[in-house]
Formats: structure tokens, C-alpha cells, sequence
């Protein structure tokens, strides 16, 4: 694709570099923020900015958050003997859209993949195995995705807390073998909480 004009092409490039777009798209949308209200354009690059240089991730969970704990931790309506063990931030606001889980969670920032080089080091699971020491926990739900690394990931951390007196399940295989939580309608996934598996 070639452009009459080299700042355009930059800003091409830079959006194609997004997730699922394409350099048409990438090019519709740069268009789109030229011949649009430029202070449109400057409250999105300020956003951007205010985004990487302002959040962060909550101590008690890892979510991402505007301060050092995020509104679900520090939320005292939450029920904090329930722990949601998810994979990302997706999932914790795929959950939420449900309305059926008032728990808390614990965001594990990925899988265990050997293929992908990711071991249980490089995840927050040595946290989640202190809060079930410190906090009063009466039950952990694994909602990791159904695939190899989700099954891997919660087998490893079912065997680690297995001397723990507290509930552990998973949400119901309502849910696709394969399928990543984040595309999971919500009836579906509302479903999987409630009728949890039991682990022990």
C-alpha cells in the first residue's frame, strides 16, 4: 500500500500494529481522526497517555486499577471468602457482566505454557497460594480457560492447595473445550458459576 503522505503512512503503520487491524482498517481509522474534531483526536491521545502512565495493577489481586487497590478488593459489599481465579483482566469484566458472582478474584496474568516458556514462576500463583494462608478463605473458583494450559494451570494449583481447608472448584463445562473465556456468552457463563465443580 503506498501513501502521498509520510505521516500518514506512520500513523498507519502504528495503529496496524493493534490487535485484529488491518492496515485497511488502520488507514480508515486514521482518516477518520484527520477530518474529524481535532480536539476529539487530542482527548484520545490523552487518554492513551494517561493510561500508560497512570494505572496500575491492585496488590491483593493484580487487576488493573486506577490506584493501589482496585474497586473490587477494596469494595466492603464483596464477599472476601471467595476467591475467582482468572487468566486476565477479560475475564474478570466477562464475569462482572454476568452480575452472579460477588466474590473477589485473583488475576494470574497468563497460563502455564511450557511451549510458550511460561511456568508457574513467571504467573502470580505464589500470591494466591499466600492468600490462602493469610486470608479467610472458604472457597477458590478456577475459571481458567478450557484449554491445555487452562487445565494445566488449575491441576498445578489444585495439587498446591490441596492440604488447604478450602473449597475448590471449577466453573461448570457449560463452557466450550477450547474456547477462551472472554468470547463466552454471558447466560453461558452465568450458568458455569452457578454449577460449579466441586474438587474437593
Amino acid at each position: 500500500m503506498s501513501y502521498t503522505s509520510k505521516l500518514i503512512e506512520e500513523a498507519v503503520n502504528e495503529i496496524a500494529t493493534l490487535p485484529g487491524i488491518g492496515k485497511k482498517t488502520a488507514l480508515r481509522l486514521a482518516l477518520f481522526l484527520l477530518k474529524n474534531n481535532p480536539e476529539h483526536t487530542e482527548r484520545l491521545a490523552n487518554s492513551l497517555r494517561r493510561l500508560r502512565s497512570q494505572i496500575q495493577y491492585c496488590r491483593q489481586c493484580h487487576n488493573i486499577a486506577d490506584a493501589a487497590v482496585c474497586s473490587i478488593c477494596a469494595n466492603p459489599h464483596r464477599d472476601s471468602g471467595i476467591i475467582c481465579v482468572v487468566e486476565n483482566l477479560q475475564d474478570v469484566i466477562a464475569i462482572e457482566n454476568t452480575a452472579q458472582y460477588k466474590g473477589k478474584y485473583h488475576v494470574l496474568g497468563g497460563l502455564i505454557s511450557p511451549i510458550e516458556g511460561v511456568g508457574p514462576e513467571q504467573l502470580h500463583i505464589e500470591h494466591l497460594l499466600q492468600r490462602a494462608q493469610t486470608e479467610q478463605l472458604q472457597e477458590i473458583i478456577f475459571a481458567l480457560s478450557t484449554t491445555i494450559e487452562g487445565d494445566t494451570t488449575t491441576f498445578y494449583i489444585t495439587k498446591k492447595l490441596k492440604d488447604f481447608p478450602i473449597k475448590l472448584s471449577s466453573i461448570a463445562r457449560g463452557v466450550a473445550v477450547g474456547t477462551e473465556l472472554e468470547y463466552t456468552d454471558e447466560m453461558t457463563l452465568a450458568r458455569s458459576i452457578k454449577e460449579r465443580i466441586v474438587y474437593h
